[in-house]
């Protein structure tokens, strides 16, 4: 499964239509790909309309890449994007595809800029300490890897709140499985941002 994250970025007091406008284009007969999940970031870069896609080729990714490209009016809110980021990405092969529905009304989005070379030592580590590290890691949505521009994974997870999110985090730091033995050292930067599930995500 290959996947598409786009972020729409916009004044603050013109996220609403933004949003309608992206939900219009994802819902249209002519789309492809599947909608995954759909959120507004409230903690991190602010003013982002982020949206989750899944495709099953190549092919699809680009075609709808190609859409958005060559329309007048991307997302249908070109009247108020002021960016516009469109990245795709490849699942880690071991996890499950994303399953929709409610996982979390809060949802972290983590991006790890990753040293040249570091994608497989990476995906060794995380493969290693999925399993061990329940039950934090039943919160992880997705983590993929980026097909284009620099090397970086982007990992989504979902919890009730962010006080759960810390104690789940504190309680995997502390039994030792968390994070992925190795795993930070192969990155390079990372930065992190919390969205909340927009009405027509299928993320909730």
């Amino acid at each position: 499964m290959l996947y598409e994250l786009a972020a729409l970025s916009c004044p603050l007091n013109a996220l609403d239509r933004a949003s309608e406008g992206a939900a219009a284009w994802v819902g249209a007969p002519e789309a492809g790909g599947t909608l995954l999940g759909s959120w507004r970031t409230e903690i991190g870069m602010l003013g982002r309309i982020l949206i989750l896609r899944g495709f099953e080729a190549p092919e699809d990714v680009s075609a709808e890449r190609r859409r958005a490209l060559t329309s007048a009016n991307p997302f249908h809110a070109g009247a108020v994007v002021s960016a516009l980021e469109m990245d795709s990405y490849a699942a880690f092969p071991f996890l499950p595809p994303v399953r929709t529905g409610a996982r979390g009304a809060v949802y972290e989005f983590r991006t790890y800029r990753l040293k040249p070379g570091g994608l497989l030592p990476t995906l060794d580590a995380w493969e290693a300490a999925v399993p061990p590290a329940k039950p934090y890691t039943d919160h992880l949505v997705i983590n993929m890897y980026a097909l284009d521009g620099a090397p970086r994974i982007t990992h989504v997870w979902g919890f009730p709140s962010l006080e759960e999110r810390a104690s789940l985090r504190r309680a995997a730091q502390g039994s030792g499985h968390w994070p992925p033995k190795g795993g930070p050292d192969h990155i390079a930067e990372a930065v992190s941002s919390i969205g909340l599930p927009e009405a027509w995500s299928p993320l909730t």
